[in-house]
């Protein structure tokens, strides 16, 4: 123990021993069993939860952890990332230089990007020592700290990675939010902090005074109410009061403000100042506010180091606590409160910080018809909007409230706050703010150019024709400058490929483009460019559509994924994987449409297991980003994968889920998509007549989406029309797809499945022996199974069994090559009624656990994961994304029952031929 007026010792952690036991046994089991755990250390301000969360750091160093950590502040959490950045810029080993932070966090427009960037340095690191990453109030971390937070333990849960948070008690605060995003992925604990014990609070006057307390400091200690923290701060008034004053020190029952008292005018003020500006402040940025020289407050600061308020860092001064802050701010009064923070907000911006810095303080400052204010907070929400839109739309809400009604800057600030409403995902807020300042009647020229910004907000809610009727009415007004009427077109032409007339949206779509070419504006051409390759798309004129999107592509990388899926549906894989690796090794943006991109590539190829952990880790970092854009059509193909391999719980479980996601996006392509899953499950169902009737509502409902839906498909739906006796049907589905070979004469796929269904139509056998031949060109395996099955089945009608069972063994072992072990195994059905078991044996399935369960991607990630790689690693050997990397090593350690990388070494040592 210390003795009387030496430092206060292990103030924070009497009566804590079984907090720390629990730590210490979680800081332990994640260096032995190299898996990563979470820990929430939760209470009110002042319990110790920062006392324990050092101490616990100091033992995980102590065990030969690498760890950072940080502190997330309240005046400073809207920062992009600036809660993170201590905790991977500091530490004994920072994770990152200060360089590559700052080119993260602000290069870069991708928060799944940068969040995948931050699990390298991470995961990098553990795979030398086990890491240590702990945040200390975490109900203050900013918007892009959260949302990495509620990624990265997961995403790192087969690394030693052990994260420590302290928050404060919230029900559904930042802190709750990710610990739910971690829980049932790695192990989660949560350390309540209650009052101190009266003997625990004893404990800490002994160690204070250096001798036991009296009776009448045990009193005084009791208005503490067991907080630890103010317990220490009433010791410390009675460590420095005079010892022959028997007064009881007056702030010693509320802890701080009777040591403020004792403060000179002028440090007083400057700690006023920097209390207004955050727990962490700039030396400077306090003596702007004060309006005083900085020399001239340097006594100031050493008096208020001195009195244990205030630490110094070297770059930054801190508040020794939030508690002590508080009690300084609230002695401000709250009218000269507003006046400190906009000064404040212009001191910042004037030194050079950027406008995010600045924004707190707008917002608790700024007043109706503050335009410096709005003018701030726009800057700000342009700075943020690539890395947190949500953030962005936000402050450009705010922005809108602050700005009169009558004012003319009111539509422009509208304009910005559509957008940044749009980009967000929260696209209804955007067209109720968009309907609000329509309803203002504003001029042609500004009713015009509100309508364009509303065009993506209507195309995102999937109502083509209400963004038909807008951009016809405001083109119709006149009044709209050159640029926006060409953005006004080209949304049209977007509208307008949705509708039937596909010839007349082409022709709208050709002088839309030809406005904004001429014009020289980027986005008309961009969405001109768009809206003709999905017009090119739903006629299935595939060359077209390439040509269009390759175009777009060449504007703006971001289209790339769709330029690859064009290739893909002239058959040009080679391209489509040219363009894959490109984007994966630049880091493109839109990476959940990468890899639905990938997803198609690996689907169309055959490697069902790859296409399926595609879709899956689509689906996953589009939940992420909270932007759905394909998640019904994976759904819709994941089903497809299931029947084909045999799974028929989870094919329904994908249909339920299409189902689902449908009520949210109802527009024609996904309504037909889900319409023939579900015509699919009744045919495998054996409800044939309800398998009609859904391919009915397909073609009725739905005609200008055949050629994008059943483009590989239609032999499946001739199929069922067949077995329904429904030859009408299957005539139409026929004519169908031999237009679409007619508009694509040198796809081999197109050709030869217009072969398959009019063969399959007609019964023709030299039909079905032509598409054969066709389809050997096609790079697409299950099609030409498909097809070497039908020809299989007529030959083996026609009596040539020889030949039949040639085709059926050829269709088997594609089918069981690419992993469709039910159609392979129906396809051995055929053989063995035909009494010929045919050639090679007949497909076995994969068991459900252990090693054997492991698809062949899988074995490979394993053995690279199992000889050190990281995931990033892993990837550029692989030619594939980290997020797929991760994806099917969640499904590996799934299947082996294991948690870290630790283990599945071990795993992998263990087999025979390791």
């Amino acid at each position: 123990m210390a003795g009387a007026g030496g430092p206060l010792s292990r103030s924070g952690l009497r009566g804590r021993e079984a907090e720390l036991g629990e730590l210490d046994a979680l800081i332990a089991s994640v260096a032995r069993t190299g898996g990563g755990g979470l820990v929430l250390i939760r209470g009110e301000p002042g319990i110790g939860k920062t006392t324990l969360l050092a101490e616990a750091v100091s033992k995980a160093g102590s065990a030969g952890f690498s760890v950072g950590v940080g502190k997330a502040d309240e005046l400073h959490h809207l920062v992009p990332l600036s809660s993170l950045a201590a905790c991977v810029l500091r530490g004994d080993r920072p994770l990152l230089s200060g360089d590559a932070f700052a080119d993260l966090a602000r290069n870069h427009d991708q928060r799944i990007w940068l969040v995948e960037r931050l699990a390298e340095a991470i995961e990098a690191r553990a795979g030398g020592v086990p890491v240590l990453i702990g945040l200390d109030d975490v109900q203050w971390a900013d918007p892009l700290s959260r949302f990495a937070l509620q990624q990265l333990p997961t995403r790192l849960r087969t690394s030693p990675v052990l994260w420590m948070l302290t928050g404060r008690r919230e029900p559904a605060g930042p802190a709750e939010e990710i610990v739910a995003a971690a829980a049932g992925n790695l192990t989660t604990v949560t350390v309540p902090l209650g009052p101190l014990t009266g003997a625990a609070i004893a404990q800490l006057a002994d160690d204070a005074l250096g001798a036991a307390a009296d009776e009448r400091v045990r009193e005084l200690l009791d208005g503490a109410g067991g907080n630890p923290f103010l317990a220490v701060e009433m010791l410390a008034g009675l460590r420095t009061a005079d010892a022959s004053d028997t007064l009881v020190p007056p702030g010693l029952v509320v802890g701080v403000r009777g040591r403020l008292r004792s403060l000179k005018s002028d440090t007083l003020r400057f700690l006023q100042m920097g209390a207004v500006l955050g727990r962490r402040f700039g030396f400077h940025d306090a003596a702007a506010l004060c309006g005083r020289p900085a020399a001239t407050l340097i006594a100031a600061l050493e008096e208020a180091v001195r009195a244990g308020l205030l630490d110094d860092d070297g770059d930054h001064l801190v508040f020794r606590h939030d508690l002590l802050r508080q009690a300084v701010y609230a002695d401000i009064l709250p009218s000269a409160r507003k006046a400190l923070h906009r000064e404040a907000a212009r001191g910042l911006v004037a030194a050079g910080h950027r406008p995010i810095d600045a924004v707190p303080h707008v917002l608790r400052g700024a007043l109706p018809g503050d335009e410096e204010a709005v003018a701030l907070l726009r800057r700000a929400a342009d700075d943020v909007l690539p890395v947190t839109p949500d953030l962005a739309a936000d402050l450009m809400a705010r922005a809108l409230e602050l700005v009169p009604s009558a004012r003319p800057s009111r539509f422009a600030v509208g304009e910005q706050a559509i957008l940044c409403l749009t980009r967000a995902g929260r696209s209804r807020d955007a067209l109720s703010t968009g309907d609000g300042l329509l309803a203002g009647r504003p001029p042609l020229e500004v009713f015009s150019r509100l309508q364009a910004a509303l065009g993506g907000t209507l195309w995102s809610m999937d109502l083509a024709g209400e963004l038909r009727r807008r951009t016809e009415a405001a083109l119709a007004t006149g009044g709209a400058a050159p640029e926006i009427a060409a953005r006004l077109a080209a949304l049209r032409t977007l509208a307008l490929s949705r509708e039937h007339d596909l010839a007349a949206a082409r022709e709208a779509g050709e002088r839309a483009l030809r406005a904004a070419t001429d014009i020289g504006d980027r986005e008309a051409h961009v969405l001109a460019l768009s809206g003709l390759g999905e017009i090119a798309q739903n006629a299935g004129e595939n060359a077209v559509a390439l040509e269009r999107f390759t175009a777009l592509s060449a504007i703006d990388p971001a289209f790339l994924p769709e330029e690859i899926v064009a290739h893909l549906h002239v058959d040009d894989f080679a391209s489509g994987q040219r363009l894959l690796l490109r984007a994966t090794e630049a880091g493109a943006t839109r990476q959940a449409m990468l890899l639905w991109a990938q997803g198609q590539h690996d689907l169309g190829l055959g490697r069902l297991d790859d296409a399926d952990a595609d879709f899956v880790t689509m689906e996953h970092l589009e939940d992420e980003v909270r932007v759905p854009v394909q998640q019904v059509n994976g759904r819709v193909i994941r089903s497809r994968i299931a029947l084909l391999r045999g799974d028929r719980e989870a094919a329904r479980e994908h249909l339920i889920a299409a189902r689902e996601r449908l009520a949210a996006k109802p527009n024609p392509g996904n309504t037909a998509a889900v319409r023939f899953l579900e015509a699919v499950h009744a045919e495998a169902d054996g409800d044939i007549g309800l398998a009609v009737v859904k391919v009915r509502q397909v073609q009725r409902e739905s005609a200008f989406m055949r050629w994008r839906l059943l483009r590989d498909w239609v032999d499946s739906a001739i199929r069922m029309a067949l077995s329904g006796a429904d030859h009408e049907l299957a005539e139409d589905l026929a004519a169908q797809a031999d237009a679409h070979a007619g508009r694509n004469p040198a796809v081999p796929t197109a050709t030869g499945v217009a072969a398959q269904a009019l063969g399959l139509v007609r019964n023709d056998l030299a039909l079905l022996e032509r598409s054969v031949e066709l389809l050997a060109a096609s790079p697409r395996p299950l099609v030409r199974a498909a097809a070497s099955a039908d020809l299989g089945q007529a030959l083996l009608a026609t009596g040539r069994k020889q030949q039949a069972v040639a085709a059926l063994t050829g269709a088997r072992d594609t089918f069981a090559e690419s992993g469709a072990h039910a159609a392979a195994a129906r396809v051995q059905r055929a053989l063995r009624d035909a009494g010929a078991a045919g050639r090679g044996a007949a497909p076995v399935r994969r068991p459900v656990e252990g090693w054997g369960a492991l698809t062949a991607s899988e074995k490979k990630i394993a053995h690279l994961i199992a000889q050190g790689h990281t995931n990033r690693s892993a990837a550029d050997l692989l030619v594939v994304s980290p997020h797929t990397v991760n994806t099917h090593l969640t499904s590996v350690f799934r299947k082996l029952s294991i948690n870290s990388r630790v283990q599945l070494a071990n795993v992998v040592m263990a087999l025979p031929d390791s």
